[in-house]
């Protein structure tokens, strides 16, 4: 879990540095199905700011609803280079519907 600072930035000590990514590293950042892909892409504009951090564009913190202090669940996938960024509504849409399918559709 990271919380997003003031400045839009994620720091994470373990996630981010999991996948390699170094200071400078040029990052691919997008919106898809409410979660935020990150992606190492020599060609993309944004870049990790300092070993562990990234900071997410203001149009992606406005698609997902990410205000300073919301946290979110980061969860990296080194073999495809991947960091997936879980908003809270995402975290909650998955966790309804793993509990509706679990629970036959009873409220928890």
């Amino acid at each position: 879990m990271a919380a997003i600072d003031c400045n839009g930035r994620l720091a994470d000590g373990t996630v981010i540095p999991s996948l390699g990514w170094v200071a400078g590293t040029h990052l691919d950042i997008r919106v898809s199905g409410g979660l935020v892909l990150l992606t190492a892409d020599p060609h993309a504009v944004f870049r990790v700011t300092r070993p562990g951090q990234v900071r997410l564009p203001a149009t992606v913190r406005h698609w997902c609803g990410l205000v300073p202090g919301t946290r979110v669940l980061l969860v990296a996938d080194a073999a495809a280079g991947l960091l997936v960024v879980h908003p809270p509504a995402a975290l909650h849409a998955m966790i309804t519907a793993f509990h509706t399918a679990v629970l036959g559709g009873e409220a928890v």
